[in-house]
């Protein structure tokens, strides 16, 4: 048939593909097909498969390319238009859609994160072989099969097979949402998984804008417990991305003299886990004023009653966090005088963070521990004028690994556990 038409109109035969070109390229098409998902198989892939064919190569690379960018421009219409006005901050509409060069349209998607960084690159330079090897504009060559192959190989990889239908997040409802009510678990599920389905870019952005709700003290308490609840879900996925965000508006809380939203930003933080990120400065402070607290509470009226939320919040911090050696002696005085009690007792419900607390002294803290008896303290003064406290004492000191005991601290550790 090819041979008759070039015939017919009297050019030569090698205008078109050779047939052998022909077979080779019509033979590895299936498998090219076969990554593409059925709903993408329109008519513009048929009439691409019927320029293969006809050897029309260049024609080919043209309809490949049109399906590219016609799925392209669905996925941006799937994450959502209003989202996108919101990501690039400009009005976007269907008319700009439409309106976009090939080139913007494939930074939109790679900003979008609806193609990877390769899949950008990959498609840019298909971008620029249909511009110059096609048949939509005078071609400055001719490519034979092989290159066909490998380009429709990475337009059916990248834009026509890649699945990548994440959905952007829309900010205003969101944070609507977080200011009405209290989320339920079945609204704290949707959101996260929202969250989860957008790009990496707007969730550290919605990370940092959820960090900034919670440490703004006219945020309502409402607004406050969905913001935390939220980041306490996500708080395993987060990247370093996002912890560096965070750290970065924390230091401008510092920075600016802003004390009210640091203090917050600090409980932000603890909650999530995440002290260790603040430095061994901030983490300093934050034991040390829960030490002092739990020592304050001990010594006040009601203490039994009082003491454990105390006890659980030091434990909280100290179990998420290497103790400074500047905040040690504070950290283990407070928890040993605490745990020993006074002649009346202890605090009972208390007890578990205790426990745990004195299982997990390091040799340095055990051997503050150790000499708090030797010393002015409040503790030592209770151990010499109480049987009782003494026993006590010497039933936290027996809870103590004996490989845990330094050296220097050994005659006094014997001293206890007979």
């Amino acid at each position: 048939m090819l041979d008759a038409l070039t015939t017919a109109l009297g050019v030569e035969r090698n205008v078109l593909a050779a047939d052998g070109q022909i077979a080779h390229a019509w033979a590895n098409l299936p498998r090219l097909l076969d990554r593409i998902p059925a709903e993408h198989r329109n008519e513009t892939l048929a009439r691409m498969c019927v320029a293969v064919a006809s050897g029309l190569f260049d024609s080919a690379i043209n309809y490949a390319w049109n399906a590219a960018i016609v799925e392209l421009r669905q996925k941006v219409r799937r994450f959502g238009m209003a989202v996108t006005s919101q990501i690039t901050g400009k009005q976007f509409e269907e008319a700009a859609l439409l309106d976009m060069k090939d080139a913007e349209l494939l930074q939109l998607c790679l900003k979008l994160n609806l193609i990877s960084e390769d899949g950008f690159f990959l498609l840019d330079q298909c971008r620029a072989i249909r511009n110059n090897f096609s048949a939509a504009h005078p071609s400055m060559g001719v490519l034979d099969e092989d290159e066909l192959l490998s380009f429709l190989s990475r337009v059916a990889r990248h834009a026509l097979a890649n699945e990548r239908n994440l959905r952007g997040v829309d900010i205003p409802a969101f944070l609507t949402a977080l200011k009405l009510n209290r989320f339920t678990p079945d609204q704290l599920e949707a959101w996260k998984l929202r969250i989860l389905e957008t790009f990496d870019a707007q969730r550290e952005m919605l990370f940092g804008t959820l960090h900034g709700m919670y440490c703004d003290p006219a945020s309502g308490e409402e607004a406050r417990v969905n913001a935390l609840a939220v980041c306490s879900s996500l708080c395993a996925i987060m990247t370093p991305n996002a912890h560096s965000t965070l750290v970065d508006r924390h230091q401008d809380y510092v920075a600016k003299g802003e004390v009210d939203r640091h203090t917050a930003s600090q409980q932000f933080f603890e909650r999530l886990g995440l002290l260790g990120l603040l430095g061994e400065a901030e983490v300093h402070l934050l034991i040390t004023r829960a030490a002092q607290s739990l020592m304050s509470v001990h010594q006040d009226f009601s203490n039994f009653y009082n003491e454990p939320p105390f006890a659980e919040r030091l434990l909280g911090l100290t179990s998420q966090n290497r103790v400074p050696v500047s905040a040690q002696h504070v950290f283990v005085e407070a928890l040993a005088t605490a745990a020993t009690g006074n002649q009346y007792g202890t605090a009972n419900a208390a007890y578990p963070h205790y426990l745990s607390m004195i299982k997990s002294l390091s040799p340095a803290e055990v051997l503050i521990l150790l000499e708090l008896p030797l010393r002015q303290t409040l503790l030592a003064n209770r151990l010499r004028s109480h049987a009782s406290c003494r026993d006590r004492f010497k039933a936290w000191v027996r809870l103590i690994d004996p490989a845990s005991v330094p050296t220097q601290a050994k005659p006094e550790y014997a001293k206890w556990i007979v």
